[in-house]
Parts: structure tokens; sequence; C-alpha cells
């Protein structure tokens, strides 16, 4: 029977929006556990990460809030996950907000080789400090994943990503240094205009072809990848977003390829939620993922 580790990480700094912290303690509210046990895998609960609080001064500037605290955070989220594959368990890992995956990237890369990634989600995250239009550092983590950004951020993780082993998929919400970043690193993405024109059946048949024969891959999945009206609890909703059946149908697709080696299922905002459904949405993916079927 294979074991599914679940590892929360309650953290709210890498934005300004109060709230995500708590996406971890929704998510298994909503069931992620026993969606999992009734699936007939096993399930190692590796608890929450201790986050510490914002603090007003800390190491870095304007475009880069709360860095201090988000390194932090991402040392012992690396910690965790370089434990969970050691453990030999499956790591899914619950968001807080998605500055998490440095941590979650930097401790998969550096276990394997040549890892591949799918960024499910309406935006890049592939700003610099230069580029932010906020400084928020949750819009910087694949970004530093390339090794681009402030050295405390890159230097989590000992190796970067290879560009070429990055699919995004359900971008809708790019700054134009992102949009130049794609362009000159020939990162592989499918905008909403992609996932219109193609169907969502081409697009993940498409992205398993070019991510098979790696030594993992890895799924971030930002809930507002999903239109707004499917996913209200999110803190930087787009409207024109990827609807709930098509994210199933794109989970189930991942689930028959046996692609997918790690996850993370990030940004719910129980705050800004509808009686939790935004929680509720991400545990029925987690079960698609999984290899849950209508019949």
């Amino acid at each position: 029977m294979k074991t599914v580790g679940l590892l929360g990480v309650p953290m709210d700094l890498g934005q300004e929006r109060r709230g995500v912290d708590m996406g971890p303690s929704a998510i298994r509210y909503a069931g992620v556990e026993q969606c999992l046990l009734d699936l007939n895998y096993a399930v190692t609960d590796y608890g929450d990460i201790v986050v510490q609080g914002r603090c007003p001064s800390q190491v870095g500037d304007e475009n880069l809030k709360n860095l201090t605290s988000v390194v932090e955070a991402n040392l012992s989220v690396k910690e965790s996950v370089l434990r969970m594959l050691s453990d030999g368990v499956f790591p899914l890992i619950l968001g807080g907000d998605h500055s998490i995956s440095i941590g979650t990237l930097a401790a998969i890369n550096d276990s394997k080789k040549n890892i591949g990634v799918i960024w499910y989600d309406a935006h890049g995250d592939l700003n610099i400090p230069e580029t932010s239009p906020s400084g928020n550092i949750h819009g910087m983590p694949l970004a530093v994943n390339l090794g681009l950004g402030h050295s405390l951020l890159t230097s989590i993780g000992s190796s970067n990503i290879k560009p070429e082993n990055i699919v995004l998929i359900g971008i809708r919400s790019l700054d134009d240094g992102e949009k130049a970043l794609i362009h000159k690193l020939g990162i592989k993405a499918f905008t909403m205009h992609e996932i219109d024109k193609l169907g969502m059946t081409t697009v993940m048949e498409q992205t398993i072809e070019h991510l098979k024969g790696l030594d993992g891959v890895h799924l971030s999945l930002d809930l507002d990848a999903l239109d707004p009206i499917e996913c209200p609890g999110v803190g930087t909703p787009v409207r024109g977003g990827i609807t709930y059946r098509e994210s199933h149908l794109a989970m189930e697709l991942l689930a028959d390829s046996n692609l997918i080696t790690s996850a993370e299922f990030v940004e719910v905002n129980p705050i800004l939620d509808d009686r939790n459904k935004t929680a509720e949405v991400a545990v029925a993916l987690i079960g698609s993922l999984f290899g849950a079927k209508l019949l």
C-alpha cells in the first residue's frame, strides 16, 4: 500500500491578504485524509510547520515583503519535505500561499537529478524584485527555483530547475517582466487561450509528453487557476479561469499517466471563501489526482 504524507504550511507571509495561513486546516476539515484512505492509500500526517509572524523590520527592501520570515519558513518546508522523501512517502503539501513552493521544490530538486514541474495557476509567479509590482514573494517562487531573485531565496535550494522542464497551465494574468522571461527561457505555457482552443485533453496530453522520462514531476496547483465562480476563497482571483470539470479531467489524466511524484495545493483562504467551498474543491481534485473515478 502506497503512503501519502501530508504536510501543512500555514503561511500568509508571501502576500498581504490575511487568512491563507488557515488553508491547511480548511483542507483537512474538508476531508483530505479520509479521501485518501477511501482510495486505499495509507496516510502519514506530518502536521504543520511552525511559521513565525509578520515583523515590520526584516532584511530586504520594499519589494521583498517579509523576506526573512519567508526564508525561515521555506527552510523548514525544505527540511520537512526532505524527511518525507527519505521516508519514501508521496509528499502532499497543503498551503498556505504559493511562496511555500520555494522550499518544496528546493527539497525535491535537491533529491532528484532531473525533475519537471506543472504550474497549474492563473499567474506565472515568475517575478523578481525588479519586476514585481507588489513585492509579494508569492509572485516569485517559480523564478526563485530557476535561480532568479534575491540570494537569500535562491540559496534555499542547491540547484535550479531547468526551464525546459516546466509547463504552465491556466495562465491568464502575467506582468510584463514575466512575459519577457517566458519568451527568453522558452518555458512551455498553456494560457487560457490554448485551453479554450485546444481543449484540456490535448493540453494535458502535450504536457505529459513534454515531461515524460524525467526523474519525477511535481504538481504545484494554485486554486486560483480555477475560475472564481468555482473557487471564491483565493487571494488573487482572476475571471475567466479553468472550470471544475476541466480541472478534474486534468487530474484524472495525470493519475492515468503515473507521472506525478509530489504535489502541493495552495492559496486556499477560508476568510474569503463561501462555506469552505474552495477547500472542498481542493480535496475533490486531490481525489482525482490519486485515482478517484466516476465509475
